[in-house]
């Protein structure tokens, strides 16, 4: 950001948790970068529990206020709360009651512990950040209809969510975009944040770049002008073939030579051994892995995204980032404190993927739905609470 203007940060003084009653937090007094006050620093993503749901997390246990109870004791300042639309509606665009239940539920906790919270629209039936490489397509940024549709999911979201204050809660206009044409993405931009405007002129909006938040397309990316209640986002898991190691999802799930870091990932030897498992679609993973690694190497990802913060003035934030556990365990904290120290040096605000899920901090056995382990050694280095 602008080395003027310092991040407001919201990192309070923690009074103990151990009742159910409203924790205390004392801010700094620094101007925020965004009129809201929508004030960030060091957060968490809440996945598999209103998005991406896929059986083994049963809803009124999975997540509850005894999490974020926990959340704000351990140091974080707010969570990412992704959002899908087949869960939050039915096929004919009707809300489903129980699920917007839920959600505000969430925010009511998080309002009792003065804990702020990103709703991020993650997956909708027009658009899904993965399709292209489960080979699906997505209609959402060449529709027409489909466009109206996800404005209109914005109103009964605004209309939903308003009464929340514009200091505590924010809306993420949609996850991981993936447009053809940046122009696209521009223009499906433009019509989401007006939509919003008209009911809500205040509302801090998150915006990413085109292609999955990559920082790369940071300089094609149209943001609304004279809007200061803006957020950038970006994601990183560079390297892909070390946070996404053995991930059964990707293009490379076939590797199985080591990884390390900080450095090189892959030796040349394993490079040329094993880039055929990856074919096109992840030859680039392959190849990034090649490049040493560490945080002047996260810093010259970033620049593209920082650039852009720092010329519109407006705040930036890492939105995703982590890396699975099937890696060296001392290599992959050390990935974790690298990354931090770079979004400290340029006050981006984070979020790291993810609470309970494969990268998290916390286990859940969905057999007994029941919280076992927590990972406090690696939670300690994302909130830099000892």
């Amino acid at each position: 950001m602008i080395k003027k203007i310092t991040m407001f940060i919201a990192l309070g003084i923690l009074l103990s948790c151990s009742t159910g009653e409203k924790s205390s937090k004392t801010e700094e007094v620094e101007t925020p970068l965004n009129p809201s006050g929508f004030v960030i620093h060091r957060g968490i993503n809440i996945s598999h529990w209103l998005s991406q749901v896929y059986g083994f997390s049963k809803r009124d246990v999975f997540f509850t206020k005894e999490d974020i109870k926990l959340l704000d004791s351990l140091g974080y300042d707010h969570i990412r709360l992704p959002i899908d639309e087949k869960e939050m509606w039915d096929e004919n665009g009707k809300p489903i009651p129980e699920s917007f239940v839920y959600l505000r539920n969430a925010l009511d906790w998080c309002m009792d512990y003065e804990m702020r919270v990103i709703v991020d629209l993650h997956i909708i039936r027009s658009f899904y950040f993965n399709a292209v490489n489960e080979g699906h397509q997505n209609t959402l940024f060449t529709d027409s209809k489909e466009q109206e549709k996800f404005f209109s999911l914005w109103k009964t979201l605004s209309d939903s969510l308003k009464r929340y204050p514009e200091s505590m809660v924010a809306y993420e206009l949609l996850n991981e975009a993936v447009a053809e044409n940046p122009e696209h993405w521009n223009k499906l931009v433009e019509g989401g944040v007006k939509t919003i405007r008209s009911k809500e002129p205040e509302r801090v909006i998150v915006i990413g770049s085109n292609m999955w938040q990559i920082t790369k397309t940071f300089p094609d990316l149209k943001v609304p002008a004279n809007d200061k209640n803006i957020i950038l986002s970006f994601h990183n898991y560079d390297p892909l073939l070390f946070t996404h190691y053995k991930a059964t999802w990707t293009a490379y799930k076939d590797y199985s030579d080591s990884v390390t870091y900080p450095g090189q990932i892959i030796t040349q030897e394993s490079y040329d051994k094993n880039k055929h498992l990856a074919k096109n679609e992840g030859l680039h993973a392959f190849d990034d892995a090649l490049q040493i690694y560490g945080p002047e190497q996260f810093e010259k990802i970033f620049m593209p995204a920082i650039e852009k913060a720092r010329k519109l003035e407006l705040q930036l934030y890492c939105g995703e980032f982590g890396a699975l556990p099937y890696t060296n365990r001392n290599a992959r904290l050390q990935y974790y404190k690298d990354i931090v120290s770079v979004f400290d040096k340029h006050n981006i605000a984070y979020s790291a993927w993810d609470y309970k899920g494969l990268f998290g901090i916390r286990s859940w056995d969905s057999e007994k739905n029941i919280n076992t382990s927590l990972d406090t050694e690696l939670s300690s280095i994302l909130t830099q609470k000892k």
